[in-house]
């Protein structure tokens, strides 16, 4: 008696989800081009590359598709050198996207389906198993250019953004990662950790300046059931990893339910790991949902930390959801949480000075809808900048430019926090054009001092590195 594979998915509606059109939608073309236009004053200073992930699906996706976890990764480049500057971008090609360009068309189904194609189609090795999708971020340590998933396999690329391959850090994490790692600036010391569906449900792991694996995936004891995370924190003493009640259900997915259950009545849950591998100290709240976190550090006996934080994960779970950039101070000794709203609105993607993870800090840069416009989910027409000192917020109304996540570029030589830029890519909702944009740190209310013109559109995506030249 022989057996039929089941049939793969119909594609989806594409005008039906907002996350495919617009700023959002996805390009094909790899495109390298030099001697990029130039609007105002690009500093002499900003030598090195800007690199941004994201969510680019090469076909049209089947079944589902879920943003922003599911979408073929797309690296896009601008690297900038005495005032001039050249772009590229590339997918990264995993060996499933490999397989759906030979056939033309899309063979996995979208997260939400469970669907993957036969050994007929894809081969033994690819058979039954699910897409990699780093489409996430893009980071550089210990000689890697890597660009991250979910939680998954890194994949390695050239610096002219080629794929090299999955990267396991020579067997060290087989499992890989999440796309939110931490590097300690103090120490080089990256530290990662990981979630799955089986146990253990979460580990974390740490990797040398060298790129050697110097802590292998160690059971954070406690998480006893497979929950998403996205982001996670770093002080000088702990990882800080947020577990909000957003549980996998396999049973669910089996028998045609949702792959994730939101349990708000089970509330939030912060483990504190200490990093010299001693007993995680476990804390307790009342439910809300973090897609990021923008820093925590240590202060009086107490873990400080700033995140975004939502009344559920929009996108995935259905219903409204209200955001606000909140601050918890956690008691190390009791375990106590308090948390306290530093400011209130749609905001996202936060972002800091990178040299001072782990340590006190004055500012957060996020995207941020102004409530002037109608937008999809995803959609920011504006960038705050946040003053953790007077508590006060500066923002830039970028108009009819949909804007990305804004990263901090420094002033090489200075230690100070306004002296640098924030960069971000930008897509006008109109006619297409895209932008790379530079904001002065210490004014960036003021706007953009430099433009550079894109040659291709740039979609809507998460989120990137700038990598200077000397470092």
């Amino acid at each position: 008696m022989t057996t039929t594979e089941p049939s793969p998915p119909p594609p989806v509606d594409v005008s039906a989800i907002p996350q495919l059109q617009g700023p959002f939608a996805p390009v094909f073309e790899e495109t390298t081009a030099d001697d990029l236009p130039v609007e105002g004053d690009l500093p002499t200073e900003l030598d090195g590359v800007y690199l941004r992930n994201g969510p680019n699906p090469r076909f049209t996706p089947l079944g589902s598709y879920v943003y922003p976890l599911e979408g073929d990764g797309m690296v896009h480049g601008i690297w900038l050198s005495d005032r001039r500057a050249r772009y590229a971008n590339r997918f990264v090609r995993t060996e499933a996207l490999v397989e759906e360009e030979k056939a033309g068309r899309a063979l996995w189904g979208g997260l939400m389906t469970g669907y993957t194609p036969g050994e007929a189609e894809v081969g033994p090795e690819l058979a039954g198993r699910p897409k990699a999708l780093p489409d996430i971020n893009v980071v550089r340590h210990g000689g890697r250019l890597l660009a991250l998933a979910e939680s998954d396999c890194p994949y390695c690329l050239s610096p002219s953004l080629e794929t090299l391959g999955r990267e396991t850090f020579d067997g060290a994490l087989p499992a890989g990662m999440t796309a939110h790692p931490k590097v300690d600036p103090r120490t080089g010391e990256m530290v990662v950790f990981c979630y799955q569906l089986e146990a253990p449900y979460l580990t974390w792991a740490t990797i040398g300046p060298d790129g050697v694996v110097t802590r292998r995936p160690t059971p954070v004891s406690g998480a006893d059931r497979p929950v998403m995370i996205h982001d996670m924190a770093l002080t000088e003493r702990f990882v800080v990893l947020v577990l909000a009640p957003l549980y996998f259900d396999l049973r669910a997915a089996l028998s045609g339910g949702s792959l994730l259950s939101w349990q708000p009545e089970d509330g939030t849950r912060i483990a504190l790991v200490p990093r010299d591998g001693g007993p995680v100290r476990w804390s307790h709240t009342d439910a809300f949902w973090c897609w990021h976190t923008a820093n925590a550090f240590d202060e009086d006996g107490h873990v400080v930390l700033d995140l975004v934080e939502w009344t559920r994960p929009g996108g995935i779970v259905p219903g409204p959801s209200a955001g606000a950039l909140g601050r918890a101070r956690i008691d190390t000794r009791t375990g106590e949480v308090r948390r306290e709203q530093l400011d209130r609105g749609s905001m996202e993607l936060p972002r800091i000075d990178d040299r001072l993870i782990g340590r006190p800090y004055e500012r957060i840069a996020l995207v941020a809808k102004t409530g002037r416009r109608d937008l999809a989910g995803g959609d920011h027409d504006a960038l705050n900048f946040f003053d953790t000192r007077s508590g006060q917020r500066v923002q830039w109304d970028a108009g009819d430019l949909a804007v990305g996540e804004p990263v901090f570029a420094p002033r090489p030589g200075t230690r100070d926090a306004d002296q640098g830029w924030w960069v971000a890519f930008a897509t006008n909702r109109g006619n297409g054009e895209s932008w790379f944009l530079v904001l002065p740190a210490a004014e960036p209310g003021r706007g953009p001092v430099a433009r550079v013109r894109i040659p291709t559109r740039v979609p809507l995506g998460l989120h990137g590195s700038w990598l200077p030249t000397q470092e």
